[in-house]
């Protein structure tokens, strides 16, 4: 296990200079509006505003148009002239039915989503402050339009699109999270990210190769977490916020502090957070056949199966995490910023509570499957620099190196061997973007990425009843991963209603793996892979007026073969285990969306999107022969050989809506669903509804919003999903869903009744929370291996300085 824990000396000098500050405040309140954008994009300058609603506008003087957003509030245009004789103090209209805000996830750059042709959305701090999620998997769940699946209380996978797990990209900072190892299966690794420390969350639907490459087919959600703030004055800047909160379902009790010190050209961000949650209750309405009231313990050399005293208990689930983050920026002057951060994440072990519902002879299969520590810690260094040249009008180098830490430790019932799985990843990657206006109306972005991901796979076999360990099988081959890519997007603004964009990149992978044979015997000791592909977009943005947005968007996007899909073992499900397989090419998705906007009196907001993604070449496990052999013995039990191949054509298609109604008297109305529908061909040439293409869901909500108080009532929701419409491989599940009238597996629908609310008691305190599934529904969203929480209590106080 390697932690790296880094003390810093904070230090600062003050260079004095002139500088005209700007303060926004909103409308209705008069309290300060952090993170409102000013740009102008002619010259390219930005200034974002701090806590207090201030922000540096020096730059900015003598220019006839200064573009003021903010998410939630209505934007403003204003030229300096017009900001100094309203004294730099300006207020913004609230407003939920806006129809642009400023995004970075579509070019890495800030952009108006008035020039972006893919739909994204925003998850806002105030949001987040409101609906108090516990995880950054239930953060991305706030959203109403990302569908979140659970294998146990530790983790969350998300689902956009019909997509999932490694079909999706994850980026912090700017910089790529997924590994060489992240798999098909659901993924946890969301979870290391602090919901507390991040000061915004986009979600970018459909491609996003161009810009990211391997993984974004479906998908790609950007977090951004907290930016160092500089002073505006001789004096420091300091200030800060520290929470506290308990909910009752799993006895949270989470504490978070994070602290900005700024100087005139240093700042500084300190945040840690910490959680500890108890075994998640479930809830008291609903399908029995979610109830597992037993658990195993060790006692006295021997498993015991113990018999719950509270039913609805999910036992084992409980878990602790730990987050710390440092960021250090230096502004010189205006034309470089240097930004350091690093972050350190890592969970105590905790139990995949979807295996340990599996039975065997009438008991518990396992006496333990448990996730050890889950470590995430990332170095990263972003320097900018804007100057106007021939090259470039602004550059970016990111510079980032991410260690993951993982292991799997299972043990059947009454068996004395415990057999553990460690897997560690060293992951280099360095990015270098350009931002270039060739005229008033064209733009180009390009850049080059290279990425290095570094495998290390150990297995460990253990006898608990002597102590006495020895080598074990691995979960994979050790292996290097490279990509090496370079990009161009072209946005053209045809006129002041009409946006063109087009992209394309060329993306070159390469892997080589090294198999161990003691344990397997593989027919083979090494793989090498070489693949390379081009991926491309085009698409445009047309506003007829202001209340109007048509947008089009065509698109490509691969995935290359990683580790795991090439070089894991593991039991899949009982009675199947996976083997490498070698031979193995990219999957290519062709992907088609149309979307429409339209503001109705500013009264009403009705916004649909419809998709099409084809995946060709899909990677999908399917039934493999080892050495000629179907089946072997794999922990005990004679297995059905698998393996990931490119096996498969699936297509996805789907429609994405939402309705915002504006109320008298501070009341709203909004409503958010989603219709999918995954087919994927089986090696009968017959199809099978996708995995990871969730029932339809969506979320509505009730809000109202006063002076210093802020209430939500809305409803979550799932269709059911019956047996036949499973897939295939889900059929056999039976420990994930309800079973029907004939003993088969099934998604019932649910929906879970929320109150949530927020007050300002002072300008230094907030106490917020509220009453999660009102009705204690006893539910499980698709695909999940673990029920939700039932009735839950929420209480958090948070104290700003």
């Amino acid at each position: 296990m390697k932690k790296l824990f880094i003390l810093w000396i904070l230090f600062g000098f003050i260079g004095g200079a002139y500088s005209q500050k700007i303060t926004i405040t909103e409308q209705d309140t008069n309290e300060p509006i952090d993170l409102v954008t000013l740009t102008n994009i002619k010259t390219n300058l930005y200034a974002t505003t701090n806590s207090r609603g201030q922000a540096d506008i020096s730059a900015f003087k003598g220019l006839e148009r200064i573009e003021i957003r903010s998410l939630g509030y209505k934007t403003l245009i204003k030229s300096y002239a017009e900001l100094e004789s309203e004294a730099f103090k300006i207020s913004l209209e609230t407003s939920n039915l806006s129809l642009d805000e400023v995004v970075i996830s579509g070019s890495r750059w800030r952009q108006s989503s008035d020039n972006v042709p893919s739909k994204i959305i925003s998850i806002s701090t105030k949001e987040v402050a409101l609906q108090n999620p516990q995880t950054a998997a239930d953060l991305l769940n706030v959203s109403g339009k990302v569908f979140v699946q659970k294998s146990q209380q530790g983790g969350g996978s998300p689902m956009i699109r019909g997509f999932a797990t490694s079909r999706l990209l994850y980026s912090v900072d700017g910089v790529r999270m997924n590994t060489a190892i992240f798999r098909s299966g659901n993924l946890q690794n969301v979870i290391n990210l602090d919901p507390f420390a991040i000061e915004n969350t986009e979600v970018l639907f459909g491609p996003g190769s161009v810009i990211y490459g391997s993984d974004a087919i479906g998908g790609v959600m950007s977090f951004q977490t907290l930016t160092p703030q500089l002073s505006l004055t001789d004096k420091a800047y300091i200030t800060g916020k520290a929470n506290v909160r308990y909910s009752s379902a799993n006895n949270e009790k989470t504490g978070h502090f994070d602290v900005n010190l700024g100087f005139k050209k240093w700042a500084f961000v300190t945040s840690i957070t910490s959680w500890d949650y108890d075994n998640l209750r479930q809830g008291s309405h609903g399908p029995e056949d979610y109830i597992k009231d037993y658990y195993v313990q060790r006692q006295d050399s021997t498993d015991v199966v113990i018999t719950q005293e509270d039913k609805l208990l999910q036992i084992p689930s409980a878990y602790s995490q730990i987050n710390m983050m440092q960021k250090i920026r230096f502004q010189p002057n205006e034309k470089w910023d240097f930004q350091y951060g690093f972050h350190f994440s890592e969970t105590s072990p905790y139990g995949r509570y979807d295996r340990h519902n599996r039975v065997r002879n009438g008991t518990a299969r396992y006496a333990e499957w448990d996730y050890g520590p889950q470590i995430w810690m990332m170095n990263n260094l972003n320097i900018s620099y804007n100057a106007k040249n021939s090259v470039f009008d602004e550059m970016s180098l990111r510079l980032a190196h991410q260690w993951f830490e993982e292991s799997r430790i299972d043990r059947s019932l009454n068996k004395t061997e415990r057999n553990t799985q460690s897997e560690e990843v060293s992951a280099y990657s360095v990015n270098l973007d350009f931002k270039k206006a060739t005229g008033a109306k064209n733009t180009f972005f390009y850049g080059i990425e290279y990425v290095l991901d570094d495998v290390n796979s150990e297995g460990e076999l253990t006898d608990i009843s002597t102590g006495v360990s020895e080598v074990g099988p691995a979960r994979y081959p050790q292996s290097k991963w490279q990509s090496l890519a370079a990009y161009v997007t072209d946005e053209f603004k045809v006129s002041d209603q009409f946006t063109l964009s087009a992209g394309a990149r060329y993306n070159h992978i390469l892997l080589d793996a090294e198999f161990d044979t003691t344990f397997y015997p593989f027919p083979f000791t090494e793989a090498n892979l070489s693949n390379g592909a081009l991926t491309g977009s085009f698409g445009g943005v047309y506003r007829p007026d202001d209340s109007w947005v048509i947008s089009a968007n065509l698109g490509t996007a691969f995935r290359s073969p990683n580790v795991d899909d090439l070089g894991k073992v593991f039991d899949s499900e009982p009675g199947s285990v996976v083997v490498p397989n070698p031979d193995l090419k990219p999957e290519y998705a062709y992907n088609a969306d149309l979307g429409i906007a339209k503001v109705f009196g500013d009264v009403v907001k009705v916004d649909i999107t419809g998709y099409y993604t084809h995946l060709k070449n899909a990677l999908v496990r399917r039934d493999f022969k080892l050495n000629g052999l179907d089946s072997i013995e794999y922990q005990g039990e004679l297995s059905q050989v698998q393996a990931i191949q490119n096996a498969a054509i699936a297509k996805v298609y789907g429609v994405q809506a939402g309705v915002e109604v504006k109320l008298p008297k501070g009341f709203g109305f909004s409503t958010d669903v989603n219709f999918q529908k995954g087919e994927e061909e089986l090696d009968n040439g017959e199809t099978s509804p996708s995995r990871h293409s969730a029932p339809f869901f969506g979320v509505s909500r009730l809000n109202y919003k006063a002076n210093k108080l802020s209430m939500e009532l809305n409803l979550n929701y799932q269709a059911k999903r019956d047996f036949e419409d499973l897939p295939e491989e889900e059929k056999e599940k039976t420990e994930f869903y309800a079973l029907d009238e004939n003993g088969n597996a099934f998604a019932p629908s649910w929906y879970t009744l929320n109150f949530k609310a927020l007050y300002k008691m002072t300008d230094t305190f907030d106490v917020s929370g509220g009453i999660e599934n009102l009705t204690d529904q006893r539910y499980r969203p698709y695909s999940s291996g673990i029920s939700g929480a039932g009735r839950n209590f929420i209480l958090a106080l948070t104290a700003h300085f």
